[in-house]
């Protein structure tokens, strides 16, 4: 299944960064590493976390370190939104950049016969997918260009998205405004939130679509 392989395919390329360039950013934003960085840049360093956060996409940026880091310096509310932000907009420009390709072009990468099957399957399923996998290392990016060349609806997208970076985002500004660094519960709730919110929303989607028939 050649759609199989394209996936396959994004992972070992978003690997490869990590193997070259993940321990060094590892070490450097690590969560004392990011607020260290992070307070340099001055009354800007909001918008230096949002960039690294959405540069993730091309660099294996420890993402739960810039969030802890966002929460001690702005606060768990507005670092999460600032987290949450800089996440979601790393899902939209891996989402974006496959869609533009067109389906022409997705038709000659996986064939036909692939695609559509790939378009059932996250018409049906990606919601959960993407959702689920923003707390995921590596998944995020190839899922969330998998959604963007199966042309998964952009607003179960954009729903999804915010449904896996928003409670992630906010978790880990939480942790990092308490100081506290890696606890278990923050990988649970993050692990946890995002398919319940999903489940939850994806009801009101489907209600809403019925009243609009």
């Amino acid at each position: 299944m050649r759609l199989a392989g394209i996936f396959i395919g994004l992972a070992v390329l978003f690997l490869v960064p990590f193997l070259i360039w993940g321990e060094g950013l590892a070490q450097s934003f690590s969560f004392e590493g990011s607020v260290e960085w992070l307070r340099q840049q001055g009354k800007f360093a909001w918008l230096a976390g949002v960039i690294l956060l959405a540069s993730d996409l091309f660099l294996p940026i420890p993402a739960t370190g810039v969030m802890a880091a966002l929460g001690l310096i702005y606060g768990p509310v507005i670092g999460g939104l600032i987290g949450a932000t800089g996440s979601f907009l790393s899902g939209m420009l891996a989402y974006g950049l496959c869609r533009l390709l067109g389906r022409g072009t997705a038709v000659r990468l996986v064939g036909e016969k692939d695609l559509q099957q790939g378009e059932r399957l996250f018409a049906k399923l990606g919601g959960w997918l993407v959702a689920v996998s923003r707390w995921l290392p590596l998944f995020p990016e190839v899922i969330a260009c998998m959604a963007g060349l199966t042309r998964m609806p952009l607003r179960l997208f954009v729903v999804a998205l915010l449904c896996g970076s928003v409670p992630m985002a906010f978790t880990y500004s939480a942790i990092g405004h308490a100081g506290v660094e890696h606890p278990g519960m923050a990988l649970a709730l993050s692990a946890l939130v995002p398919p319940v919110l999903w489940l939850l929303i994806q009801g009101w989607l489907k209600r809403a679509a019925k009243q609009t028939d």
